[in-house]
């Protein structure tokens, strides 16, 4: 897929940049051309020799060399390649683009260039969750810029939480995507409303406890971003996550399931709905108002646990305003298709997006995502993405759903069928 492919990578000043070393041989292993753009911070981490050895051409690092640029070297640097990665993407890196800063050769590059740009962000927990990074990266996610990572992990600086970079592997299934052909939808969901639901619930045992699942909302609100960026009006309903807020969307948050009904219900009609969210199937009866205290005789508490509510039934079938497409999803820890189409079945939905989420996967709160598509039609196996991709072609199936002509009322007792 990448023979032939003409890869610009700028490598920026952070410890996550020895893995562009991993990167550049990756890319290099699978027929890419690979050329380095090296800041003079990430000189510090990688030198130039290596990157050049790596692959097999100068790493270029000044802007102002009198041999590069007594041809405007900046603009054919950024002109020649097909796809730009940055990596690893720093705060300081993120923060010039989005501001269209360009003091030397690596913000001047991508300035100047006119291919698309992927960048794997890289810096400290609360670097990363800073107002003034959230706020260039949604600036850059506007500008079309794409984006893999950064994963959740323990750092250099001896601090745990988002900020460490993509491994080269994701950051490679993120540039093969690409060139895979994901479908570009600018205006293919303009003028329809959209519900997405993503994250995990919370159901209180006491004030300060409560049952909740792995899931991290990476995948529900990468949905959303790709939904609003396809045009649509979009409502995301999330339960609690430690991400940020996807660009032009609006965002109600929420901590258990019964909240999660209410704004869904609140959120309807919309055009689709997609039910990302990891809704908790249980909660405590009747939690209690303090803290529940140890009494000594060394037994728990017994919890008596209620269900919870069925949201993607409930949109399914609603009686007056069931969304035209209602997608589920269905976590998965073994005979995934079979779980998978009873569930859509049972739900009333129109298609399930199913995976498998046994921990050796590594896909409940991770960056990449391997699903099944179950529909009227069958089942679609997609191969491992980066949710961000997996988010796109979803998105552009709704949009080729939305586009075909409604199908006519089924008979009274029967579920009509969607396309």
């Amino acid at each position: 897929m990448l023979a032939g492919r003409r890869i610009l990578l700028v490598i920026g000043g952070g410890i996550a940049a020895y893995k562009t070393l991993e990167l550049i041989r990756r890319l290099k292993d699978r027929g890419a051309a690979v050329r380095a753009v090296m800041t003079q911070a990430a000189g510090e981490f990688v030198t130039p020799l290596s990157v050049a050895a790596l692959t097999g051409e100068k790493a270029f690092t000044a802007l102002f060399d009198l041999t590069d640029e007594a041809e405007i070297g900046h603009i054919q640097l950024s002109r020649s390649a097909d796809l730009v990665v940055v990596a690893p993407a720093t705060a300081d890196l993120l923060a010039k683009m989005a501001a269209g800063l360009a003091g030397d050769l690596a913000t001047t590059v991508l300035l100047a260039t006119d291919k698309p740009v992927l960048v794997a962000p890289a810096m400290n927990v609360r670097m990363w969750l800073h107002p003034a990074t959230q706020r260039a990266v949604a600036t850059l996610a506007r500008d079309g810029i794409r984006i893999v990572g950064p994963n959740e992990g323990p750092m250099a600086c001896n601090e745990f939480g988002p900020g460490r970079m993509a491994e080269p592997a994701e950051i490679l299934a993120a540039v093969e995507a690409f060139f895979a052909g994901a479908p570009e939808l600018p205006q293919g969901l303009a003028g329809r409303r959209v519900i997405v639901t993503s994250g995990p619930t919370h159901e209180p045992i006491d004030p300060v406890r409560y049952i909740a699942n792995r899931s991290s909302g990476r995948q529900g609100h990468a949905i959303a971003a790709a939904a609003a960026a396809a045009g649509a009006e979009v409502v995301l309903v999330s339960g609690p996550v430690a991400i940020a807020d996807p660009p032009n969307v609006t965002v109600v948050r929420v901590e258990t399931a019964n909240e999660m009904r209410a704004a869904v219900e609140a959120a309807l009609p919309a055009d689709a709905a997609v039910m990302a969210a990891a809704v908790a199937d249980w909660r405590v009866a009747a939690a209690p108002a303090s803290k529940m205290k140890k009494d000594g005789s060394g037994k728990p508490p017994a919890l008596a646990l209620v269900e919870n509510p069925d949201i993607l039934a409930t949109v399914s079938r609603h009686p007056s305003r069931r969304p035209r497409l209602v997608v589920g999803f269905a976590a998965e820890t073994d005979d995934v298709a079979a779980n998978a189409a009873a569930k859509r079945a049972r739900k009333g939905c129109d298609w399930i997006v199913a995976n498998d989420v046994r921990p050796e996967t590594g896909i409940m709160g991770g960056e990449a995502n391997a699903v099944l598509l179950v529909t009227a039609d069958g089942a679609e196996a997609w191969p491992s993405l980066p949710k961000g991709e997996v988010a796109r072609r979803l998105v552009g199936r709704i949009a080729a759903a939305l586009a075909e002509p409604a199908a006519a009322p089924a008979p009274r007792g029967r579920r009509r069928k969607v396309s």
